[in-house]
């Protein structure tokens, strides 16, 4: 999976590492205040399986949806041969939520026991095996994304594509939405730089308005060029899966 880290400076995404899928940590971003954007969600995998039959580990980010649930990018689980799987967890997965600083902070971790994967587009849900009852969950967009607008990304990715590594501290970024399609949404970064952009193991971060305690989702890291970058990062809309989101979570 081309797990690309989104937080190159603003946050979140998932691009092939060598031997993972991974995307990287907001590139060109800042770090995230103490007891904000808890709904993010650190995933980790391990005994993910190659067509040889050896293992590695990677990481996605998310974002908590429900109390049980948590959506994140599709092509994070997948078989051997990287295609997206639905039903029982493929691999063990551990999602951490409510935290920004892992030197500091212990979160809340939960196993994700199941995996749903939409049909629109490339977002997965993720069943946990104990709801969350501390964090606050996103609400999901429901609103035609419009060009021009201002989105927060946040996420655990890498800091640079070089040698990456799932980040420590939770980063973040502003970008702007400058496409919209049937069912992606295209963003650049606008701040704190124009080359904020999603970077290695931020596959899957939310793109987000915040508000209140959490904020609305409205969309998800897909996929986009080397972190960090000033080009357009291709994300999945949220209100397209609204509606399946919220059957799938009742």
């Amino acid at each position: 999976m081309r797990l690309r880290a989104l937080l190159a400076a603003a946050v979140l995404t998932i691009l092939t590492a060598p031997a993972a899928f991974a995307a990287p940590d907001v590139a060109h971003g800042s770090a995230v205040p103490p007891g904000q954007f808890g709904f993010v969600a650190k995933i980790a995998m391990t005994k993910i399986p190659r067509p040889d039959g050896s293992t590695y580990s990677s990481y996605c980010t998310g974002a908590l949806v429900s109390p049980g649930w948590v959506v994140t990018t599709g092509h994070c689980f997948h078989d051997a041969h990287r295609k997206r799987v639905s039903g029982k967890m493929p691999y063990p997965t551990t999602v951490t939520l409510g935290l920004v600083d892992e030197a500091t902070e212990s979160g809340v971790a939960r196993k994700a026991i199941e995996v749903r994967q939409a049909k629109e587009n490339d977002v997965a849900l993720l069943k946990l095996d104990t709801p969350v009852s501390m964090v606050t969950p996103l609400t999901v967009n429901r609103v035609l994304p419009a060009v021009g607008q201002q989105l927060t990304l946040a996420g655990w990715g890498s800091l640079t594509a070089t040698n990456p590594a799932p980040a420590t501290r939770m980063q973040q970024g502003t970008v702007q939405v400058a496409t919209v399609a049937p069912t992606t949404v295209g963003v650049r970064g606008a701040g704190p730089a124009i080359t904020t952009s999603a970077c290695t193991y931020d596959s899957g971060a939310p793109y987000f308005v915040p508000g209140g305690k959490s904020g609305a989702l409205v969309s998800l890291e897909t996929t986009g060029p080397n972190c960090p970058h000033s080009g357009v990062e291709t994300t999945s809309r949220a209100d397209v899966i609204a509606d399946w989101i919220a059957t799938q979570t009742a």
